[in-house]
C-alpha cells in the first residue's frame, strides 16, 4: 500500500462526534423518541416494601380494576424461564415466587393505556408476606451467616509468611469504599413490538444487545432468531446497561406477545435507582509488610463486596478488583482473596472500571499508610514500588502476568515536572504550617489498568459493511454508542481504509439482525474489538476492488492503491464512486462481514494464573484541594492529568473521555453517597438526595494532556489504547489530596484513614478525630 497524506476524518485526527450537533439541538433520537404505533401500551413495575420476606401471595384485584389497566403480569405469565441471570446461574427471577430478597424488588408489572395509569395502579397491590431478618452490608451479612453469592477468587505469588517475617515494618488496616449509582441521563427503557409467529422486535437502551436478545428469547421460550434487539444510541450507560436492562426488555416483550400490542416500559428515576444495581461497595482488610525505605515486601488482602441478592456480574467484578489491587506496584509476596457477599439489597452490577477502581484504591491506601508511617512523600513511596522494566525481576503481577509494556515511570515523571508537584507541595506544607482554618493538600497518583474481558470468550467482535453502487458506505458493528464516540472512531477507521471522506459513511443502529453474538460494549474494549472487525470487513472489499481494478485495466495488483483523491490504477486515478459503479456492473461483491478476536490471552481462574489482559493502559493525575476544617467542605483547586491512550484514534474524543472519567471518579470518592436505612430502603434514590458532581465542582484549573509519544506495542487498531475505564481511577488523586489536607491538623503524623466517599461530613469527622488524637 502506498503512503498517502491523510485527510480530515481519518484516524489519529480530531473528528467531532457524529451525533454531537443532533444531541445539543435535541434532534438525536433515543428509544423514547420512537413514534409509538396505534395501540401502544405502557408498563410499570410493582415493587416490594420490605427487604426480606417469605412471599405468601399478592392480591392484585384492585390493580386489575384500576382505571386504564389492561393486564397485570406475574411470574405465572412467563411462557419460558423465569430467570434473567446474565451468567446462567438461575438466581435472578423476573418476578419472585417464593421469597422477597430486597426492598424495591419488582414483584409484578401493570400494563395500562397510559404510563401514569400503570404507575398509579401499581400502588394498589396487597402483598401477603412473612418478614424475615435482613442484612444489607457485607460485614453484617457475613456475621449473619449469609452465603457468598458466587465462588471467591484467590491470587497468590511468592511466600507470604516469609515476606511478613522478614519485613522491617507491618501495618494492618481496613478501608470502606462506597458504591456508586450510574446516573445516566437517559434511564432504562424498553419498547417491544410484536410480530407474526414467535417474532418480537425490542428497541431498548442497552450496552449488550445480544444478551437482551437471548434473555427475551429465554423468558418467552423461543429461539434467539425470533427476537430482534435494536439500539441506535444511549444517553449514557457506564456499565449500568450491560445486564440491568434484562428485566425491562423481558417485561416489555412478555406483555407485547401476550397482548398482541406494542408495549413500552420506562421507570421513573426513583424506581430506576431502587430496582437496578450499582457499583459494588467494598470493605477491604489489608496487611502490608515493608522496609524502612518504603519498599513493599508482602501484601495480604481480603476484598468483601456488597453483591446483592443474586450473582449478576459480581464474580467477574470482584475478580477484577483483585487483578487491580496492585495498581502500578510490584508485590514480592502477595495473597489476595475476594469475598462476594450476598446481601438483601439490589444486585450490584458493572460500573466503569468493573471492580478495578476498588482494587486500585486499596493499593493507594497501603502506599499512604507507608508514607505516613515513615514520614515520606507518598509520591516517593509510589515510585519506589513501581513495576520494573523486565530486567530486575519486578514485573510479575499477583496473577502471574508479566508487565512488559510498563511506561508508568515516564508518565509520572513527566507529570511531576509539568504540574510542578515538588514546589507546590512545599508551598502547601508551608501554608498549612500557619495553622489556619483552611488547609490544603496535593497528591499525584498513578494508574495501570488491564485491557480485555477477563471472560476470554467475550473478546470477539463482528462488523458488516455494505458499499452501495453509488459509492456510499453503510457501516454496522456489534458495539453500542452511549455517547463515548465509538461509532465515530469506527467510521474513521473505515474512512481511512477506503481513503474516503468521513461523511460518505452512514453509521447505523446496532441490531442483532446484522451482527450476531456480540459482546457487551464494556471493558473499555469497544474501539479495540469493533474497530478491528470493521477494518477486517473493509479490507475484504478493498481486496476485491483491487483485483477488479487490476484485471479491468490490465495492470498488476501492486499498481493499484487507494488514496484521498481516488484509486490509483497504474497511471490513472479513478474516483472511488466511479470504480465502485464499475465493479457493481461487473458483479463484484461489495459487502463483507468482518471479524476479530483478541490474540494471546488466556486465564485459568482455578489456578489464579494466566494472561487475562492483552495490554495495560497507564496514566497519572496530580490534584490540589482546599478543605475548611470547621465544616469539612472542600473544593478542587487544580488537576493535571497525563494519560496514555497509545496512538489516539481521535484525540478530541479521547481527551473528553479522560476529563469525564476523572470527574466521575472524583464524584465516586467525594459526593456520591449511597445510603440505606435500617429497613433496607435505599434513601438516596433521586438527584435530590444523591449528589453527582456539577459543573461547579470541576477543578478550578483543569489541565489534561494525552501522552502523544505513546504507541501500543500490541497490534491493536492503529496502535491505539482503550480509554473508557482507565482514567476513571485518576480521580483517586483528589481523595489522596483530601487525606493530606486532613492529616495536616496532626502534623502529618497520623494516616487519616478516610472512608470513601469522603463527604464533607466524613472530612470533618476525620479532622476532629485527628485533632483529638494529636
Amino acid at each position: 500500500m502506498k503512503h498517502h497524506t491523510v485527510t480530515k476524518g481519518f484516524t489519529h485526527q480530531n473528528q467531532k462526534h457524529d451525533s454531537a450537533v443532533k444531541q445539543v439541538t435535541g434532534r438525536a433520537e433515543y428509544t423514547d423518541d420512537i413514534a409509538e404505533p396505534v395501540g401502544t401500551l405502557h408498563a410499570y413495575l410493582g415493587v416490594s416494601n420490605v427487604a426480606h420476606a417469605k412471599l405468601n401471595g399478592i392480591d392484585l384485584s384492585k390493580v386489575r380494576d384500576a382505571d386504564g389497566v389492561v393486564a397485570v403480569l406475574t411470574a405465572d405469565d412467563i411462557p419460558g424461564a423465569n430467570d434473567i441471570s446474565p451468567t446462567g446461574r438461575n438466581d435472578e427471577p423476573v418476578f419472585p415466587t417464593e421469597k422477597i430478597e430486597f426492598h424495591g424488588q419488582p414483584l409484578f408489572a401493570v400494563i395500562a393505556e397510559t404510563r401514569d395509569a400503570a404507575r398509579r395502579a401499581a400502588e394498589f397491590a396487597e402483598v401477603d408476606c412473612d418478614v424475615l431478618p435482613h442484612a444489607i452490608d457485607p460485614v453484617s451479612a457475613r456475621d449473619a451467616g449469609m452465603p457468598l453469592i458466587t465462588e471467591p477468587l484467590k491470587l497468590e505469588r511468592g511466600d507470604i509468611d516469609k515476606g511478613f517475617a522478614t519485613a522491617q515494618n507491618r501495618i494492618k488496616g481496613q478501608v470502606t469504599v462506597g458504591g456508586q449509582d450510574h446516573m445516566y441521563l437517559e434511564g432504562h427503557i424498553a419498547f417491544a413490538v410484536p410480530g407474526e409467529d414467535e417474532d418480537v422486535v425490542v428497541h431498548c437502551s442497552t450496552q449488550h444487545p445480544s444478551e437482551a436478545q437471548h434473555m427475551v428469547a429465554h423468558v418467552l421460550g423461543v429461539p434467539s432468531n425470533a427476537v430482534v434487539v435494536n439500539v441506535r444510541r444511549m444517553g449514557g450507560g457506564f456499565g449500568g446497561k450491560e445486564s440491568q436492562m434484562n428485566l425491562f426488555c423481558a417485561v416489555a416483550a412478555i406483555a407485547a406477545k401476550k397482548l398482541g400490542r406494542p408495549v413500552k416500559i420506562r421507570p421513573d428515576r426513583d424506581q430506576d435507582m431502587t430496582a437496578t444495581g450499582k457499583r459494588h461497595d467494598f470493605v477491604i482488610d489489608y496487611d502490608i509488610g515493608f522496609d524502612n525505605d518504603g519498599r513493599i515486601e508482602a501484601v495480604s488482602g481480603e476484598f468483601a463486596a456488597r453483591c446483592g441478592y443474586s450473582s449478576d456480574l459480581s464474580g467477574p467484578v470482584t475478580d477484577r478488583a483483585l487483578f487491580h489491587a496492585d495498581n502500578a506496584y510490584f508485590y514480592p509476596h502477595v495473597r489476595l482473596t475476594s469475598r462476594p457477599q450476598k446481601t438483601n439489597t439490589v444486585s450490584n452490577t458493572a460500573f466503569r472500571g468493573f471492580g478495578g477502581p476498588q482494587g486500585v484504591i486499596a493499593a493507594e491506601r497501603m502506599i499512604e499508610e507507608i508514607a505516613f508511617a515513615l514520614d515520606k512523600d507518598p509520591l516517593d513511596v509510589r515510585k519506589a514500588n513501581f513495576y520494573g522494566d523486565g530486567t530486575d525481576g519486578r514485573n510479575l503481577t499477583p496473577y502471574h502476568q508479566s508487565v512488559d509494556d510498563n511506561i508508568i515511570s515516564r508518565v509520572v515523571e513527566e507529570l511531576e515536572e509539568s504540574a510542578d508537584y515538588r514546589a507546590r507541595r512545599e508551598d502547601i506544607r508551608a501554608f498549612n504550617a500557619k495553622g489556619g482554618i483552611l488547609r490544603r493538600g496535593i497528591a499525584l497518583t498513578p494508574v495501570k489498568f488491564g485491557i480485555s474481558f477477563t471472560a476470554t470468550h467475550y473478546n470477539q467482535a463482528g462488523a458488516l459493511i455494505h458499499v452501495y453502487n453509488d459509492g456510499s458506505i453503510h457501516l454496522n458493528h456489534g458495539g453500542t454508542e452511549m455517547g463515548q464516540g465509538l461509532n465515530t472512531k469506527v467510521a474513521q477507521v473505515v474512512a481511512e481504509a477506503f481513503q474516503v471522506d468521513f461523511n460518505r459513511i452512514k453509521i447505523t443502529k446496532t441490531t442483532t439482525e446484522k451482527v450476531p453474538n456480540t459482546s457487551a460494549t464494556a471493558a473499555s474494549s469497544g474501539s479495540d474489538l469493533n474497530g478491528m472487525a470493521a477494518l477486517n470487513a473493509a479490507e475484504q472489499i478493498k481486496a476485491r476492488l483491487v483485483t477488479f481494478a487490476a484485471e479491468s485495466r490490465g495492470v498488476s495488483e501492486d499498481a493499484v492503491s487507494f488514496g484521498p483523491t481516488g484509486i490509483s490504477i497504474g497511471t490513472d486515478v479513478v474516483p472511488f464512486d466511479k470504480l465502485v459503479k464499475e465493479a457493481y456492473m461487473a458483479r463484484v461483491h461489495l459487502s463483507a462481514t468482518g471479524f476479530y478476536k483478541t490474540p494471546d490471552i488466556h486465564w485459568d481462574r482455578a489456578a489464579g494464573k494466566g494472561r487475562p489482559f492483552y495490554y495495560y493502559a497507564y496514566g497519572a493525575a496530580c490534584s490540589e484541594v482546599t478543605i475548611d476544617t470547621l465544616t469539612g467542605e472542600y473544593r478542587v483547586e487544580r488537576a493535571d492529568i497525563l494519560h496514555d491512550v497509545g496512538r489516539s484514534l481521535n484525540p478530541a474524543l479521547d481527551k473528553g473521555q479522560v476529563e469525564g472519567a476523572f470527574i466521575q471518579g472524583m464524584g465516586w470518592l467525594t459526593t456520591e453517597e449511597l445510603w440505606w436505612d435500617d429497613e433496607g430502603r435505599l434513601r438516596t434514590h433521586a438527584p435530590s438526595t444523591y449528589k453527582i458532581p456539577l459543573a461547579s465542582d470541576r477543578p478550578r484549573e483543569f489541565n489534561v494532556k494525552l501522552a502523544d509519544w505513546s504507541e501500543n506495542r500490541e497490534m491493536t487498531i492503529k496502535r491505539s489504547k482503550a480509554v473508557g475505564e482507565p482514567p476513571f481511577m485518576l480521580g483517586i488523586s483528589v481523595f489522596e489530596a483530601l487525606s493530606m489536607a486532613v492529616a495536616s491538623v496532626a502534623d502529618y503524623r497520623i494516616c487519616p484513614r478516610l472512608e470513601a466517599p469522603a463527604t464533607p461530613e466524613r472530612v470533618l469527622l476525620a479532622v476532629e478525630r485527628l485533632k483529638a488524637g494529636a
